[in-house]
């Protein structure tokens, strides 16, 4: 097969493909953005390439280089603006941690180098003509939309036990099915998942959710078991199948994934946020989804303020209104954005006095009450109890004060 037309992210680093050619190497685009291409259907992210010129050779054919992964084979050459990723074809020994091998041996052989990739639609080369090389029928696969390790599926999974959370992640993002003897595999190895590092099994288990086809994803994520060795899921089998019940409307943010599944197990906003830490995620998500987690109950109830408005901030109203939506309780994003366009004030320093104008104008002396004054003229701004205009506030603030 041979592409007609070769995505413009490609063409960008064609001279880098061309420079190892001449001294004599081959060099070809590999992985996901080669598959990507073929399906022409999905944004091209990262163009990675693989030759047989080994990294202190890449090195000396080109003036800007940065050693990434040099142990690993990988040298970054920087073209223009760009960075690629160039990695000498390797094979690689055994895996003692499920995840990185112990050692790699650089080859000249791309058959070698592609025969150590996770799937066959992952294990495809593109020449910068746009001939694509298929060693393991990866085009055929992706034609009936398949997902099928390389070789034997459970070697695949000993070397890197995040394949098969990988492989249910291809399943959401691609819409494609599990080749059985590949599903099967992860079934019986599902366990290994253990062995690797949280913070990487939560990427791929957003992505997960942030499919076009999480339903699917989320069935065999339970159905294999690989759910079992997440944190705080042991007994929420139930609950995440509840999920892939949903509408399949699509979610857009880390956050509302988090949302979501903390209202299909019941948590409340000290749980939630036991959960998120378990998972690793950082402190903003861990607030941004607590905090969530009481305003949801309030647009399942209908019942929101001005001041729920303004506390959240817009981001978090439509995080929030995506979870409600999939529930069947959600606003248009229009009506929503106009709500929130309407307050008087969008942030605290709106306010059309501060803490100098209380104590040279109004009498208020600095201290705790100060802070308490100037909230409650927020608040009362916000719920259109007080225009917010400097007279007003301050006869606010002295009848406060008094």
């Amino acid at each position: 097969m041979k592409l007609s037309t070769i995505p413009e992210e490609f063409t960008e680093a064609i001279p880098i493909i061309q420079a190892i050619e001449q001294a004599g190497y081959a060099a070809y685009f590999v992985g996901g953005s080669v598959r990507d291409a073929i399906l022409g259907n999905k944004k091209i992210h990262d163009v990675d390439i693989a030759t047989s010129a080994y990294p202190a050779e890449v090195k000396a054919i080109f003036r800007r280089t940065i050693d990434t992964g040099i142990q690993h084979g990988t040298v970054t050459v920087m073209e223009k603006d760009n960075a690629y990723e160039v990695t000498t074809f390797r094979t690689e020994s055994t895996y003692q941690d499920f995840r990185r091998p112990d050692h790699v041996t650089f080859v000249r052989s791309l058959d070698e180098d592609l025969k150590r990739r996770d799937f066959t639609i992952n294990a495809l080369a593109l020449r910068h003509d746009g001939t694509i090389i298929d060693l393991f029928d990866g085009l055929t696969d992706l034609k009936h939309g398949l997902i099928r390790a390389v070789g034997i599926p459970e070697e695949r999974f000993h070397e890197d036990a995040l394949r098969m959370m990988r492989a249910v992640r291809f399943q959401s993002q691609l819409n494609f099915e599990l080749e059985p003897l590949t599903e099967a595999a992860i079934a019986k190895e599902h366990g290994l998942l253990a062995k690797i590092a949280v913070e990487r099994i939560h990427e791929e288990f957003v992505k997960l959710l942030l499919g076009q086809n999480r339903a699917a994803g989320l069935k065999t994520f339970v159905e294999t078991d690989l759910y079992q060795k997440c944190p705080g899921f042991r007994s929420a089998g139930a609950n995440l199948l509840r999920i892939a019940d949903l509408p399949d409307q699509r979610l857009v943010r880390e956050k509302s994934v988090w949302l979501l599944i903390a209202y299909e197990l019941g948590l409340d906003t000290t749980a939630t946020r036991h959960l998120l830490r378990q998972w690793k995620s950082s402190n903003e998500l861990v607030n941004n989804v607590g905090n969530n987690v009481t305003l949801l109950a309030k647009f399942l109830a209908d019942h929101i303020t001005n001041w729920d408005l303004y506390a959240a901030g817009l981001d978090n109203l439509l995080s929030v209104n995506e979870v409600a939506t999939l529930l069947g309780a959600g606003q248009t994003s229009a009506t929503l954005m106009t709500a929130y366009s309407s307050l008087a004030i969008h942030d605290k320093h709106e306010l059309a006095v501060n803490g100098a104008n209380l104590i040279q104008q109004a009498g208020v002396k600095p201290g705790p009450l100060l802070g308490d004054i100037l909230a409650k003229l927020e608040q009362q701004v916000v719920e259109n109890q007080l225009a917010n205009d400097k007279a007003s506030l301050l006869a606010a603030a002295k009848e406060l004060l008094n």
